[in-house]
């Protein structure tokens, strides 16, 4: 990530099981945002999604070029900036068999024209640059295809680049040439990065979704504000980790027992026994912290793994006696997805790294330094190596 918020420059190597965690202020939620941004390309959605924060100007880096310019001009973070190339807001992975880098800029402005005939857009910045290669790291030889300006080049299968495709700046390639035949490399990409789930902060105010009654359907995913709550708990019962679900349960509430009411006309309802009450409780009437862990339970036990699914604060509401069993079900969540979890709550990193033998866990802690989010403990070249395309 480059030149997002206080992300100036920010590598982070990952495993299966991953904490980001690091005191307020420390870039904990840009990293969590660039992650979503990164996300949104696949589905076209990353120059919204800018547009809506404030555009490029709102959201880029706002500090010096180098801590050591800044020092040798004499220019603070807070007083000025120092900067001589192009405004670029870079983000990208790398994997083990492909990886994926974009760079967005400032749109281009025909000056020439009066003002009333310019774009009403201009928050919208342009991709510049698009690309994706085999293996971790970027090399001319690796590129499978590439995306420069207004056309996106593709290798085929006898290693010559194709005729290039024509494609607009507002676009993303992995959503406009994902082509089965021409490009399946752009297809599968595509595709694992659309299965990248996030969750934030569900709602569980008196009028949260999860707490009303729904017809239910197959629900192999929970939705992003978990309206689909009991379906989803339905379903892991039905056709997922039944058996872990009911783990989940006793390990947070000793002696209760979770079942799914069902109602007339398909509507299912949550319902919760608890030791020594007389009937169970309904989504309407749990506590936030218990409506919240069976939304998590809900998540983490999705029949249909992810790719990446990536937390943020997901103790909120919790009590700290609910966090052990929150980190069981983060860390068996890894054993078949690659998860991050972000999160400065030391007792559920605590709770996940008691249980580091079960997962290939890395702790990355944040820390700022002249404005800038870095990773604590690390020298500025001790990060795994990495290359972004050029314009």
């Amino acid at each position: 990530m480059e030149n997002y918020r206080s992300l100036r420059h920010l590598i982070v190597p990952l495993t299966g099981l991953n904490v980001v965690t690091g005191p307020n202020g420390s870039g904990k939620s840009s990293l969590y945002r660039a992650l979503r941004l990164l996300a949104d390309g696949a589905r076209n959605g990353v120059v919204a999604a800018l547009a809506r924060e404030g555009g490029l100007p709102a959201t880029l880096w706002a500090g010096p070029e180098t801590i050591e310019r800044a020092v040798r001009d004499g220019t603070h973070p807070v007083q000025g900036t120092a900067r001589s190339k192009p405004v670029a807001l870079r983000l990208g992975f790398g994997a083990e068999d492909y990886g994926y880098a974009i760079d967005l800029g400032l749109p281009s402005v025909d000056m020439k024209l009066p003002p009333h005939l310019r774009t009403a857009f201009g928050l919208d910045p342009e991709i510049k640059r698009e690309t994706i290669w085999t293996g971790e790291q970027l090399r001319p030889s690796t590129v499978l295809c590439d995306r420069l300006g207004g056309f996106v080049k593709i290798r085929g299968e006898d290693g010559d680049w194709l005729q290039p495709v024509p494609i607009r700046p507002y676009d993303s390639m992995l959503s406009e040439v994902a082509d089965p035949e021409r490009a399946p490399e752009v297809l599968g990409l595509r595709d694992r990065i659309r299965s990248w789930r996030f969750y934030d902060h569900f709602r569980t105010d008196a009028q949260a979704p999860a707490r009303r009654n729904q017809i239910g359907t197959r629900t192999l995913v929970l939705s992003h504000d978990g309206a689909d709550l009991a379906a989803a708990l339905q379903t892991v019962i039905e056709m997922g980790d039944a058996a872990g679900l009911e783990v989940a349960v006793e390990e947070a509430f000793p002696g209760s027992e979770l079942g799914i009411e069902k109602r007339e006309n398909g509507v299912l309802a949550v319902q919760l026994r608890q030791h020594g009450l007389l009937r169970p409780l309904g989504a309407e009437e749990l506590s936030d912290g218990t409506l919240r862990y069976l939304l998590m339970a809900a998540a983490l036990l999705s029949p249909r793994p992810a790719g990446l699914l990536v937390l943020n604060e997901p103790e909120t509401s919790l009590h700290a006696d609910l966090l052990p069993a929150l980190a069981g079900l983060i860390v068996r969540a890894a054993a078949h997805t690659q998860v991050i979890v972000v999160s400065h709550a030391r007792p559920l990193i605590e709770a996940v790294t008691a249980r580091e033998d079960e997962a290939e866990l890395t702790m990355v802690e944040l820390a700022k330094e002249f404005g800038e989010t870095i990773v604590a403990g690390r020298e500025s070249l001790d990060g795994p190596p990495w290359t972004w395309p050029k314009r």
